[in-house]
């Protein structure tokens, strides 16, 4: 990983605590001559970073009370979160488990630990592999974690969250990608919430994953004055497909401290969901999703086209244009 500080540019004078790392990659990006860059404003410290809003806490999806083991979250019945390592290849500034990542793994006697709980747990069928970022592992660790997982014959699908190919993509080489590739499914969900970010190189990396038969999702953040307006996101959207990307997840952002000034209203998020559907394919459009907070599981947040209409037994739809018209279901 090529990893330098930011450029000087908008935010001097921030909080120093969280971890500060961006790639080369990433500095490329950045257009320093814009105070508004989208990549900068992702990745470089702000000083409102120290303000904490009503409602912001440390640990804001409730990882913590679904922790049996160190590096498990048990939240879903049939899905665990293993986090091998908290270190990533560049530090998001919105990020929800901004306090706990940085320098660390997971030692081998804890990961056996963890994988001793997934063992032991007949009822979990998927192990989501997160972090930190775990393609920063070695393709060798890597290959071992991948491969323990493999072993296990309830599990039946893994899936890593990673922000490696828009981050980092030479990172994707053959031999990590030769890591990944297992009898059980591996599906990779990409991490990205700019068009910007998909590079012609994130491209290639995103291109050799694919080309390999690993399927890729993508989960984007809605973030005030990144990617809030309906322009940026059908951009994006249609970008992560022409990539053999599936748009998966747009996440209303959670309250992790210090992140108010990336926060936009639930009813922004679903005016903006409204205004793509119906001017942007459906295999372009992802959920709009909240995690609750507290740790009570996430749910769809988008708008909802149909409502009962008590006067005729039936129902009234929305179309993705407004307009408004009755349906009855079928005596």
């Amino acid at each position: 990983m090529s990893a330098v500080k930011a450029p000087v540019h908008l935010h001097a004078g921030a909080p120093a605590a969280l971890p500060h790392l961006l790639t080369g990659h990433l500095t490329a990006l950045i257009d320093p001559a814009d105070p508004d860059d989208p990549i900068a404003r992702q990745f470089v410290p702000d000083p409102r970073e120290g303000l904490a809003a009503e409602g912001e806490i440390a640990d804001p999806i409730g990882d913590g009370a679904h922790s049996p083991v160190a590096g498990i979250v048990h939240r879903y019945p049939d899905r665990v979160l293993l986090t091998p390592v908290l270190t990533c290849p560049a530090y998001c500034r919105f990020c929800f488990r901004r306090e706990t990542v940085g320098d660390g793994a997971l030692g081998a006697a804890a990961l056996e630990a963890a994988l001793d709980y997934i063992r032991g747990h007949e009822e979990i069928w998927e192990v989501i592999l997160s972090g930190g970022d775990p393609l920063v592992l070695s393709p060798r660790r890597l290959a071992a974690i991948v491969g323990a997982l493999d072993a296990v014959p309830h599990v039946e699908t893994v899936r890593i969250h990673t922000r490696v190919p828009v981050a980092d993509p030479a990172r994707i080489t053959e031999a990590l990608v030769a890591a990944l590739t297992r009898e059980t499914p591996v599906w990779v969900v990409l991490h990205c919430n700019h068009p910007r970010e998909l590079a012609a190189e994130a491209r290639a990396a995103c291109a050799r994953l694919v080309g390999a038969g690993i399927p890729m999702l993508s989960q984007t953040v809605l973030l005030k004055g990144v990617n809030d307006d309906a322009a940026t996101l059908d951009a994006l959207f249609r970008a992560l497909v022409r990539t053999r990307v599936k748009p998966y997840y747009l996440h209303h952002l959670d309250k992790a401290r210090g992140t108010g000034h990336f926060r936009t209203t639930l009813a922004e998020g679903q005016a903006l969901m409204r205004s793509l559907r119906g001017d942007l394919s459906g295999l372009a459009i992802p959920t709009y999703m909240l995690d609750i907070p507290g740790g009570h599981g996430k749910v769809p947040a988008g708008p909802c086209y149909l409502s009962e209409d008590p006067a005729s037994g039936g129902w009234t739809v929305e179309d993705p244009w407004g307009g408004r018209h009755p349906y009855r279901d079928a005596e």
